[in-house]
Formats: structure tokens, C-alpha cells, sequence
């Protein structure tokens, strides 16, 4: 059972270039997806299984659609009691607990903002984002340095009125569990001023970036609809079969892949809350609960093809996507050649849903993004605004037509120049580049700002990066360009090996000479650099802006 239907119009089977030509999401009136989706689900199917929880402790929790309204609802009255009312902001610090279920359905109920954010976040880090957007609650766990930064960044932070932990009893801090107890599953839907209303902010987050400070990312209540084409038509998520998705809850992929589209669509969110990621004993979880849809960046992809696959039961995984940043063809390759599972890529931004995919009925092409999503008119244009031919680099856009497109941002939270700049015209930016094939198909190139440019020639590091993945003694690299008083720039590789290897002039040389064997002459690396880890974002991604600006320095 799913509620698919209500939102769209499609039949098993059709293909993308039917589902591109006609697909469009139904909004009702005032959306909110706690009272429509979960509690629905309460209603009409409420033993139906909504999450299924574990972690390294062999721990698990199971909840049913009808224990997730109960315990959303009693949350909802815990936050009331603690004075969070429509629009105000609360911060989520929950790593994958499942506490976060929970609270962030109760925030909707209320119509007040969550906020995830990443437990990697230092005092300094929570002390901006709670000035910034001006956070009344933040709720967390006793989980090795959380609540003590937590408590470093409070002095700074004043408008923060309560913390909340969902760990137990500290000097200063609310117990939840302890309050949950005494409140009532009753939580009914908001009328008149204190309802939600489509337009209204529902989740925030601070975007990662590779370099300044992060911006606020307002989605409103229409977001997960949005998401139902990540889920169903991306994912491929199952009715009443278990998706996971490698994301912790800081993360804008979390709502992507553990939420909103899943449950539409009617799937079971699995959640593994690892202290660390282990290729080993993910593998194991995922033979354990017959996980049948997975999801995973690129980082994870890179280790997991290295484990013995035949080792696990894998029966039951059918569908295996990636997304969160480019991937190389030789991780594509070496996954299907060892399991037989194609992956399909995915593109899209924590200001949007899912933009660009390999989507279920599409060939996918390893290490090409795919074809624009259905719903979003998404094109590649050059600087003129005009869509390029096969093989130029332009710019990813998505066109507005004048309306607002569901599943894209609604600005950028108390910033009304930037959002100006970024939606008031009749094209949204992405700041990303790629290519179309001669059959539609689009290739990532770069950010903007990490294009090099060498003898008058654009150069990709992604394409560069793909290359050098396939040898052997490379785990993980990033290229970048160094200055150059000749050519204007050189190509730098920065990289780090694998187990087996260790740095030295002579493996210098091979990859280098590899290089030479499979890229263009103006594409090789002129210098590289061996290092333990590359410096990258809080949500994984590589920061090729610091290994320039550590350049720049020396």
C-alpha cells in the first residue's frame, strides 16, 4: 500500500521518456506530511512498517506507521510544553538515532523549522549556525564530544532558550524521554493562524560549501513531494520492501533517501546508526535484514568494492544507486563486474530533489549523470543562456517558467538578496558544469570555480580524477591547478593511496606514466602530491578550494 496515486499519474512500466513527457506532482492545499502521509498510513494501514533501526550493539527498534503518529504526536506536545510554536527554529544533532524520526514529524505537526546538522560540528561551528538563524531549541545525545561543544558554543548563543538530550539526565539539560512519558499522544492538526500553509519554511539546512561560510537553505511544506521522484523513480524503492541510505541525519541526502519519498512510496526506511563505517559489517546488516534498495555516495562506493562480495548474502539487494558527488567509471565497472548490479547515478543540491538521474528504465551509462528528472525542466546552457550542443560545457540550470517548481528551494533563509539572485530571474544557477552526449546523456565537469584552465584549455579535474581511480594504488585523489607563469595553470593530482602502497619517487613516476597512457597530453598531472586525506566538507565531499589554497600558501 502507498499513496503514489494521490500525487501523480504513472503505470508500472513506462518509460522515462513517457514519464518526462507527462509527469507532474499533484500539491493539495496547505501539505503537511505528518497529518497526510504518516498519520494516513496510522489510519488506514497502521501495522504497516515504517522503520526499522539498529546498531553496532546488535540493538533494534521496529516502528509501525501507527507507533510513528503516536510517538510524533507526543513529541509535538513535549516541544509545545518547551514553547516551540509555528516558525520557530529547532536544531536536530542526532547523528541516525531514531529519535530523529520522531522529532522532526513533530516539528511539522507544529509547523516550527528543523534544522539537521551534522555531530562533526566543533562549538564555533554551532555557536554561527545558532546566530544565524536564530535556533530557540537544539536536541542531542551524549555521544563523545556532542554535548560538550554543544555547551562551549551556548554562552554565544543567545538565542537558544533550551537544550534538550535524548540520552538521559546533565546539569542544564532537559531529559526527553523522561518528559515523553507523560505526554499524551494528542496532537491535533493546527487550525486558523497556527496551521501550515504550502508556502511556509518546514526544514533548513547549511549548505556544506567548499568555501565561505554556509548558506541557509529554506525548503517549504511542498519539499517532499518533491521527493517523490527521487524515491520512486531514481531509487526505486519497493512497497513494503526495506531502502537504506548511507547519510547521517545532518545531511540534506538524509531526507533525500530516509524519509519523505520512501514513505510515499511505501517503503521501509532501514537505518543503521554505525559509529563508523565498516564495509564489513554493512554488508553484514544489510544480508541480515534483506535490505532490497541501497544508496550511497561515491566515498562509501570506493571502499565497499574492495570487500570480497562473496562473502555476504546479497539476494535479496536489487537496486543500487549513488549520488551526493561524481563517481568514477572504475567503481561503476567493478561493482556490476563483482555483483551483477548496475549502479545508477543521480545529481541533484541541498536546494533541490533529485535534478538529474540514470532513472529505472533508462540504460545506465557509468559515470554520466543521466537525463534531466521528470518535473524539472533542467537543461545545460552556455553563457548566453542558450541550451549547448553535444560536448560543449555549460552550465546546469534549471528554468522557472514563472512558477515555483516543487521539490526546489524557497530561498535562502534571511537573505532576500540572495535568494533575488537566485530565483528571481527566469533560470536557477546550480554553479555546476557538465556536457550532453549526442543521445542526452549529461556529464559532470566541475564546479565553477574548480574548472582548470591550462594553455587555453578547459580542463575537468573530475575526468582527470576518473583516470587516475582506475590505478590500482589509488584510493581517492582530487586534481587541482597550481599557477603556472607559462601555461597559466598546471594539473595537480593529490592522492591517497591504498593499503598496499606506499609513497615513493618510483610510484610517482607509474601513475604519471599511466596518465600518459589514457589522457590527453595537456590533461596529465605535472605534480603529485601523496598525502594520509584529503581536506573535504562536513558531508563528505572534497574541498579542492583548500588543497588550492594550501598551494597558495606555501
Amino acid at each position: 500500500m502507498n499513496y503514489l496515486a494521490d500525487y501523480i499519474d504513472y503505470h508500472e512500466g513506462e518509460s522515462y521518456e513517457e514519464l518526462k513527457a507527462k509527469l507532474s506532482i499533484r500539491v493539495p492545499e496547505n501539505f503537511n506530511f505528518s497529518y497526510d502521509i504518516v498519520d494516513r498510513y496510522a489510519r488506514e494501514a497502521p501495522d504497516k512498517l515504517a522503520l526499522i533501526w539498529c546498531n553496532d550493539e546488535e540493538e533494534e527498534h521496529r516502528y509501525t506507521f501507527r507507533q510513528m503518529s503516536e510517538i510524533s504526536q507526543r513529541a509535538a506536545v513535549f516541544l509545545h510544553r518547551h514553547g516551540i510554536r509555528k516558525g520557530d527554529v529547532v536544531m536536530l544533532m542526532l547523528r541516525r538515532r531514531y529519535e530523529f524520526w520522531w522529532l522532526v514529524l513533530a516539528l511539522h505537526r507544529i509547523g516550527a523549522i528543523a534544522v539537521p546538522a551534522t555531530t562533526q560540528l566543533l562549538a564555533e561551528d554551532i555557536e554561527y549556525r545558532t546566530n544565524a538563524a536564530g535556533v530557540k531549541m537544539i536536541i542531542s545525545f551524549d555521544d563523545k564530544h556532542v554535548l560538550e561543544e554543544i555547551e562551549a558554543a551556548l554562552p554565544k548563543s543567545p538565542s537558544v532558550k533550551t537544550v534538550v538530550s535524548v540520552s538521559g539526565a546533565r546539569a542544564g539539560w532537559t531529559d526527553f524521554h523522561a518528559e515523553l512519558a507523560d505526554c499524551p499522544a494528542d496532537f491535533p492538526r493546527p487550525q486558523g493562524a497556527d496551521a501550515t500553509r504550502n508556502e511556509d519554511p518546514m526544514l533548513m539546512y547549511f549548505t556544506s560549501g567548499t568555501s565561505g561560510y554556509p548558506k541557509m537553505v529554506m525548503h517549504d511544506f511542498t519539499y517532499p513531494l518533491g521527493h517523490i521522484v527521487t524515491a520512486k523513480f531514481w531509487q526505486n524503492v519497493q512497497d513494503d520492501k526495506l531502502h537504506i541510505s548511507v547519510a547521517e541525519t545532518g545531511w540534506g541526502k538524509a531526507v533525500w533517501g530516509k524519509l519523505y519519498g520512501q514513505w510515499i512510496a511505501g517503503a521501509t526506511v532501514f537505518v543503521y546508526d554505525m559509529l563508523a563505517f565498516t564495509p564489513d559489517l554493512f554488508f553484514r546488516r544489510l544480508s541480515q535484514y534483506k535490505v532490497a534498495t541501497l544508496c550511497a555516495p561515491a566515498t562509501a562506493w570506493r571502499f565497499l568494492i574492495r570487500q570480497d562480495l562473496s562473502k555476504y548474502d546479497l539476494s535479496n539487494l536489487s537496486y543500487c544507486v549513488t549520488a551526493g558527488e561524481a563517481i568514477n567509471p572504475e567503481v561503476s565497472n567493478k561493482f556490476y563486474e563483482k555483483t551483477g548490479i548496475k549502479l545508477f547515478e543521480a545529481y541533484g543540491q541541498t536546494e533541490t530533489s533529485c535534478l538529474i538521474g540514470n532513472f529505472v528504465g533508462m540504460e545506465p551509462r557509468a559515470g554520466s549523470m543521466g537525463k534531466p528528472a521528470p518535473c524539472y525542466d533542467v537543461e545545460i546552457v552556455d553563457e548566453d543562456g542558450k541550451k549547448c550542443k553535444p560536448h560543449e560545457t555549460g552550465n546546469i540550470v534549471v528554468r522557472l517558467n514563472g512558477k515555483k517548481v516543487v521539490g526546489l528551494f524557497c530561498g535562502y533563509y534571511k537573505n532576500e538578496e540572495q535568494t533575488k539572485q537566485a530565483l528571481g530571474g527566469s533560470l536557477y544557477y546550480t554553479g555546476d558544469t557538465a556536457y550532453y552526449d549526442e543521445d542526452g546523456y549529461i556529464w559532470f565537469v566541475g564546479r565553477n570555480d574548480d574548472i582548470i584552465k591550462s594553455t587555453g584549455f578547459r580542463i575537468s579535474p573530475f575526468e582527470v580524477e576518473s583516470v587516475l581511480q582506475e590505478h590500482p594504488a589509488v584510493l581517492e585523489c582530487a586534481v587541482t591547478g597550481m599557477p603556472d607563469p607559462k601555461r597559466g595553470q598546471i594539473v595537480k593530482a593529490t592522492i591517497v593511496l591504498t593499503k598496499d602502497y606506499a609513497p615513493s619517487k618510483e610510484l610517482e613516476l607509474e601513475i604519471k606514466t599511466f596518465a600518459k597512457e589514457n589522457l590527453a597530453v595537456y590533461k596529465i598531472p605535472r605534480v603529485i602530491e601523496f598525502v594520509d586525506a584529503l581536506p573535504k566538507t562536513i558531508s563528505g565531499k572534497i574541498r579542492r578550494v583548500e588543497i588550492r589554497r594550501q598551494d597558495g600558501a606555501k
